[in-house]
C-alpha cells in the first residue's frame, strides 16, 4: 500500500491551492513516511514499517512499539498495526496454567 503509515494508518489527502484569482487547482498533502526498524521487546525482534513522523514520535513518547501498540486504541490503527498488536498480545499472554491458578 502506497504512502500510508504502516501504524495509523495516515494516507494522502487531497486538496487545492488557490491563487490570488481565486483559481483552485487541485495538490496532494503527502504524508512524511519514512522507513524504520523498530525492535518490539515482546516479539524478540525487529519490525520494518514504513512510519509517519508523528507516529514515530507518539512511539518513542509511549516508551517503544509494544507500549504504544498496547495502550493505543484499535479504533486509532492501522490494520498493519492491529496485526502486530495481536501478535504482541499473545506474545505476552498468560501462560496457560497460570490461568486457572489465579481464578
Amino acid at each position: 500500500m502506497g504512502r500510508s503509515c504502516a501504524l495509523t494508518g495516515k494516507h494522502v489527502q487531497f486538496g487545492h491551492n488557490v491563487a490570488h484569482s481565486n483559481a483552485k487547482t487541485n495538490r496532494r498533502f503527502l504524508p512524511n513516511i519514512q522507513k524504520v526498524s523498530l525492535q518490539s521487546e515482546a516479539l524478540g525482534r525487529t519490525v520494518n514499517l514504513a512510519v509517519s513522523t508523528r507516529a514515530l514520535r507518539s512511539v518513542q513518547k509511549k516508551g517503544g512499539l509494544d507500549r504504544f501498540l498496547l495502550e493505543t486504541d484499535d479504533r486509532k490503527l492501522a490494520e498493519e498495526g492491529l496485526r502486530l498488536k495481536r501478535r504482541i498480545k499473545k506474545a505476552i499472554g498468560t501462560p496457560k496454567g497460570r490461568a486457572a491458578a489465579d481464578g
